[in-house]
């Protein structure tokens, strides 16, 4: 959705106002959600943010105390307000040139300075319903959810996926929004010519894709990761025997990794020189990075390290973590760190890294897997 379009819109500053407060883990000043709204939408009159405040209150927004808000609306406060009350934040652990925090990434990224990180290469929950804390305890438990366990037909128990056909029309907005105010927020913070790469999913990345480049990111193209998945290839739910050679979907057999860019100033080899980004460091002298790579699932010894639901190979990520620093100087950020599994990557590369994770589970396991997973030998070449 383009900017002038997110202007226009019939209601826009409340509909910000709404998501700026959704995607936080605590109660907003005045002041801090107009910043967020002005980030998500351009300048807005202070005027228009506390009347949508004063107007909308309590109906949708609850007044914490003088001038802090919070939003009312039922799934979003109810899991805000729990999140909010027991969360405690713990302090941030170092592993080699690694860090990892547990924040929340909105709040933590607006804090930075600007021009702090030079790439970016990130697994963010980009099926938001999944990851909420309802839909995480219900996992955990093992009941109920939009969690499935895959069919065991050769005997072994699967990681669960989530069901990213069942998202309404609202949770995709919510996505699309999501994604835009994430990188309107992380634009200042990195540096003209960082990289941004995102895993994403063939039935999200074009929501994902468009909120990126809204935002003001330059696509700079895919990287392909081709790995055989459970997803799609399934015949007709409750009708599998009057449809035998049916399929509802394709099955999968690749993941997408979206590539976008900060833009450059001047030319490339201008901003190699002043920021040290701006292109892809290649694997050899005699060899570009190049955007399809093959990669086999997540390898069991790196699973029970590190039982993440959606943990990606190190043998994949070294490559991509090694590529995204041309000159081989700077810091990584993964705002959604998960199990660590993209800082060990770059620990092991050498790079310096920094992760956020907000959910305290993940965060411990990081906390565990980083210096781990960095160890292992994938037979990767650089």
């Amino acid at each position: 959705m383009a900017k002038e379009q997110l202007r226009n819109a019939p209601g826009q500053v409340r509909d910000a106002i709404v998501h700026v407060l959704s995607l936080t883990s605590r109660p907003l000043s005045v002041k801090e959600i107009e910043n967020r709204v002005g980030q998500m939408i351009g300048p807005t009159p202070t005027s228009s943010v506390r009347s949508y405040l004063r107007l909308n209150t309590p109906d949708l927004f609850v007044r914490e105390t003088r001038g802090v808000y919070t939003v009312q609306t039922v799934a979003a406060w109810s899991a805000q307000r729990n999140l909010f009350e027991t969360q405690i934040w713990r302090d941030p652990v170092k592993f080699g040139k690694s860090t990892i925090f547990h924040a929340d990434c909105f709040d933590w990224i607006e804090q930075q300075e600007d021009n702090r990180f030079q790439a970016v290469v990130t697994d963010p929950p980009y099926g938001l319903y999944e990851y909420s804390a309802e839909q995480q305890n219900k996992l955990r438990n093992g009941k109920g959810g939009v969690w499935r366990i895959p069919p065991s037909f050769d005997g072994h128990t699967r990681s669960p996926l989530p069901r990213f056909t069942t998202l309404s029309a609202q949770q995709l907005k919510d996505v699309r929004m999501f994604f835009f105010n994430w990188a309107r927020l992380l634009m200042p913070k990195i540096v003209p010519g960082a990289h941004v790469v995102v895993a994403s999913n063939p039935l999200l990345s074009y929501i994902v894709s468009g909120s990126l480049s809204d935002a003001g990111l330059e696509r700079r193209g895919e990287i392909i990761r081709l790995t055989m998945t459970l997803r799609g290839g399934d015949r007709p739910k409750a009708a599998h025997d009057e449809f035998p050679n049916i399929s509802v979907m394709p099955r999968s057999m690749w993941e997408p990794w979206l590539v976008y860019r900060k833009p450059i100033e001047g030319r490339v080899q201008d901003n190699l020189r002043k920021w040290g980004t701006g292109g892809f460091r290649r694997p050899s002298s005699e060899r570009p990075f190049g955007d399809v790579i093959s990669s086999a699932p997540t390898r069991k010894v790196e699973r029970n390290l590190a039982p993440h639901p959606s943990l990606k190979p190190q043998a994949f990520l070294r490559q991509v973590v090694h590529a995204v620093l041309p000159m081989g100087k700077g810091t990584i950020l993964d705002p959604f760190a998960g199990a660590g599994s993209t800082l060990a990557a770059a620990e092991a590369v050498g790079y310096e890294s920094i992760g956020i994770e907000k959910d305290e589970h993940f965060f411990k396991m990081a906390c565990d897997s980083i210096p781990r997973l960095s160890r292992l030998a994938p037979n990767v070449q650089h």
